[in-house]
């Protein structure tokens, strides 16, 4: 039913799995039986799992998996708060929860977490451990029966194939990922990606967002051609056909938009990412507060990943840039990177967010949706950026 594979799918094109509960729960032991070998260290002393720890795994047919190990969330070292800190991190990007429940069946935190998870609309599983040491007592066969629980012995892998086929209940579902652009094109078709070599691009290697545009054209049995800004023209000039669409950094997008005609589709990396990682619409909105920014607001800059920041940095450098100039007004930037997102948003006017290349779906969804429960504007670098250089609604057209 599970099988463990070499894949080397990106974490942010895996489903993400949290294992949480409390300390001494079995958490460590669980993972290691649903993976099948001793990733996580397992011991009867409270504390012994610090910061989460990752496991890639297949689970067939869903497919890529990033399991996380976390620390206790009744933790009482002197650690104890950042190593929650960095549990509910954890927790905020998982598609799935699996709550494991010790031998003292569920209690006042568990019942916390519980409540955290239906807050957070995240699914879960309650598992509870021990299965091979105990029975389960009226509390606990409520959530069991309420929330179909599973019963299992990380000891003795009593009931783990249960569990993994209740996870692939789960996760089939979400594993159906929406297309980064193969519904915008036919086989045969030709596109174009523009592709500058800057000094943030990595030596020998695109970044994932190009990798996986081409990737999809090629599975759409269509052709791709690859160019850097410079040579747009001249590829324009020399083919004998128009391309069925172009996509291009959205950094080169005013430039580009004024070499590509207007009778052929254009679009950005960046606006496919906003409609294939959240909520496409939102995003867009979002773009149009810029307008109504004024003199001493806020605004975040959002990062998926942490690099090293470069004189051209998109997002430290010219984003800030970029918008000044075209507001006239005295902004305030803060900046997060990876995953530390604020859970307090209510001092920004806006959150400007990168297209989320390695988050997955689920955590880039509740960020934009954090944003909208607290009623703060939210968008993504290519929307804004076409915004900003007068060619949003061409930008956008073909995803319309």
């Amino acid at each position: 039913m599970a099988t463990q594979l070499n894949s080397s799918a990106p974490a942010g094109m895996r489903l993400t799995v949290a294992i949480i509960g409390n300390a001494n729960v079995g958490k460590s032991a669980l993972l290691n039986q649903i993976v099948g070998q001793d990733t996580a260290i397992v011991s009867a002393v409270a504390g012994t799992t610090t910061d989460a720890v990752l496991k890639p795994y297949e689970l067939v047919p869903v497919g890529p998996l990033c399991f996380y190990d976390t620390a206790g969330l009744d933790d009482n070292t002197e650690l104890a708060e950042k190593r929650i800190c960095a549990t509910q991190k954890v927790i905020r990007k998982a598609d799935l929860a699996l709550l494991v429940i010790g031998k003292n069946g569920v209690d006042d935190l568990t019942r916390q977490h519980l409540a955290l998870l239906k807050e957070k609309n995240i699914p879960f599983i309650p598992v509870f451990n021990f299965r091979d040491a105990r029975q389960l007592n009226e509390g606990d066969r409520k959530i069991f029966e309420r929330f179909k629980g599973v019963f299992v012995s990380a000891k003795t892998a009593q009931g783990i194939e249960e569990l993994k086929q209740r996870m692939i209940d789960v996760l089939t579902p979400l594993a159906q990922e929406p297309p980064l652009l193969a519904d915008l094109i036919q086989p045969k078709n030709v596109v174009l990606l523009v592709v500058p070599i800057d000094l943030a691009a990595p030596k020998g290697r695109l970044i994932l967002p190009q990798v996986q545009a081409l990737r999809e054209i090629l599975d759409a049995n269509a052709v791709p051609i690859v160019a850097k800004v410079c040579e747009v023209e001249d590829v324009l000039r020399k083919l004998s056909f128009a391309p069925d669409l172009v996509i291009t950094d959205s950094q080169a997008v005013k430039d580009v938009a004024k070499i590509v005609p207007d009778t052929i589709p254009l679009t950005t990396f960046s606006t496919l990412f906003a409609r294939y990682k959240g909520d496409f619409y939102a995003q867009l909105n979002g773009a149009n507060s810029i307008d109504t920014l004024q003199n001493g607001d806020k605004v975040l800059i959002a990062e998926g990943c942490s690099h090293h920041v470069t004189c051209d940095d998109i997002g430290r450098v010219k984003i800030p840039k970029w918008i000044l100039s075209y507001t006239g007004k005295t902004i305030q930037f803060d900046y997060a990177q990876g995953t530390d997102f604020p859970d307090n948003l209510g001092d920004y006017a806006l959150v400007i967010h990168c297209g989320g290349c390695m988050l997955n779906r689920a955590e880039m969804r509740r960020r934009i949706n954090e944003c909208a429960r607290q009623n703060i504007q939210v968008t993504n670098y290519g929307i804004l950026i076409s915004k900003m250089m007068g060619v949003l609604d061409r930008v956008v057209a073909p995803l319309l």
